[in-house]
């Protein structure tokens, strides 16, 4: 049996569900600011809060994701874990397949974290 590692190796969306394909949470301000500046737990945090508001406009919650995409501008494990940590934290007991890398840089200047998600609305 494969270890748990606080997500799960797979999911399945339902037949016949809408599927929602959200592009990668930034850790934007609303006006178009990267926040906070230097903070890997804090731009991870601001992604889930974008996230969520992409997640509502679009009819689905947190529940309805079936597969995530962190990723971290750092090679340091510990930048990742904390990361990882704000993510797990905000699904809660709704654990679902991710894949968490680290890369050399993001979109926007100052950014440290982007997420990116599928989700299934069964009808």
């Amino acid at each position: 049996m494969a270890a748990t590692p606080g997500y799960a190796y797979a999911s399945v969306i339902p037949a016949r569900a809408s599927v929602v394909h959200l592009a990668g949470a930034c850790p934007l301000d609303a006006d178009g600011t990267i926040v906070p500046v230097g903070d890997f737990a804090g731009q991870a945090t601001k992604c889930i809060e974008n996230m969520l508001v992409a997640l509502d406009a679009a009819g689905a919650t947190i529940s309805d994701i079936a597969y995530t995409r962190v990723l971290v501008a750092s090679s340091k494990n510990d930048d990742l874990g904390m990361v990882w940590a704000v993510v797990r934290d905000a699904f809660a007991g709704h654990e679902v397949p991710s894949t968490l890398f680290g890369v050399a840089a993001l979109g926007f200047e100052n950014q440290l974290v982007e997420i990116e998600a599928v989700a299934g609305i069964a009808e």
